[in-house]
């Protein structure tokens, strides 16, 4: 199917949100964390080629001294390990685009961490969306914190747990590629100009070690949680990699792993795709992911929630461009089988952290 193809925005779901088949009623949704503070602006963008440079332009929000530091609130009843001997209870997270602060508080409000960013959350499950970096001022902070919280959580009895998005195969790309030619399809390109178009911090790059990056090219493309299809894109472009969770996750490794540059990029094309579940045919196109991999529903990352409503970019009735996009949570589409998670972190939006399944 046409990737991105549009009959006009999604309406926003408003009506209660029901399970899907063979879920009981869980515990009511705890309040999620404040709107994210402003931060630096974007750096100038290179000449070069990238699928997103026109499909996400980055609204800068100020000058990093104008940053607020996040004060974390102690909570009244801070959430402790229980002895409980089946699974915990089942988070995950959009994306977060090097805004750590952010992530930390939303975390906290959730009682995921303590206020020292330390894991107190037993054996809860805890999945990363993807897209740690780029766009916001400290991505290898977000990734060292996933990394450390990932060992707290196995020690205490639940886990925390990351999957790979597309600006995660960008920066693979940018560091080992650097100014590469690739086959972009569209001309000459280069993971570089693409990273810093898209928003590449060059701190970060400054930052990036091999851990980092060993970590990263490990990570897993989807994986599924009771019945819930964890990706990062909504995309279809998971099929043309195998007929099952784990093939599609061992295809991916091992192209990373044979290290060469268009081949890399073909991954990182691929999974920069979009809104494949938005419009009409959205439906039948989760329903072929849900029916090849399993699952009732997909939860995804990548697609900013304004996006996928269309509220960005929108004039008001004086013509004036449309104000901050307010987010109050996930999106629920496409027959109530696609749940987005992208809450628009890096244009004034909210970095969304939601215990699964959703309440009514």
């Amino acid at each position: 199917m046409t990737q991105g193809a549009g009959q006009g925005p999604a309406a926003r779901t408003t009506a209660a949100i029901p399970p899907f088949p063979g879920y009981a009623a869980p515990p009511p949704l705890p309040p999620y964390a404040q709107s994210a503070p402003p931060v630096q602006p974007p750096m100038d963008a290179p000449d070069g080629y990238t699928p997103t440079e026109r499909d996400l332009p980055v609204i800068g929000r100020g000058a990093p001294e104008d940053v607020p530091t996040v004060a974390l609130t102690p909570l009244p009843e801070p959430h402790a390990p229980t002895a409980q001997t089946g699974p915990g209870p089942l988070y995950v997270v959009g994306d977060v685009h090097g805004y750590l602060d952010e992530l930390c508080e939303a975390l906290f409000a959730q009682g995921l961490i303590d206020e020292n960013a330390s894991w107190c959350a037993g054996n809860t499950r805890l999945w990363f969306l993807g897209d740690f970096t780029d766009r916001g001022p400290d991505g290898v902070g977000v990734i060292d914190l996933v990394m450390r919280l990932s060992a707290e959580a196995a020690a205490a009895g639940g886990y925390c747990k990351a999957l790979m998005g597309n600006h995660e195969l960008l920066l693979i790309g940018a560091k080992r590629f650097a100014d590469t030619p690739v086959n972009s399809g569209a001309g000459t390109a280069s993971f570089q100009a693409a990273w810093l178009l898209n928003g590449g911090q060059r701190a970060d790059m400054e930052r990036l070690e091999d851990h980092h990056l060993q970590w990263m090219s490990r990570l897993d493309a989807m994986a599924q949680e009771d019945g819930h299809l964890l990706v990062h894109s909504d995309t279809t472009a998971y099929l043309e990699f195998g007929d099952s969770i784990e093939a599609v996750n061992d295809a991916i490794t091992e192209a990373l792993q044979r290290n060469d540059p268009d081949e890399c990029w073909d991954l990182f094309r691929k999974f920069t795709k979009r809104f494949a579940f938005r419009d009409e045919a959205g439906p039948m196109a989760v329903r072929e992911l849900l029916d090849t991999y399993g699952g009732g529903r997909i939860v995804h990352g990548h697609s900013p929630i304004p996006y996928l409503l269309g509220e960005v970019g929108a004039e008001d009735e004086d013509g004036e461009g449309g104000g901050t996009p307010v987010v109050d949570g996930p999106h629920l589409y496409a027959d109530g089988l696609a749940l987005a998670m992208d809450g628009g972190v890096t244009m004034a939006g909210k970095l969304l952290v939601v215990q699964l399944p959703l309440s009514g």
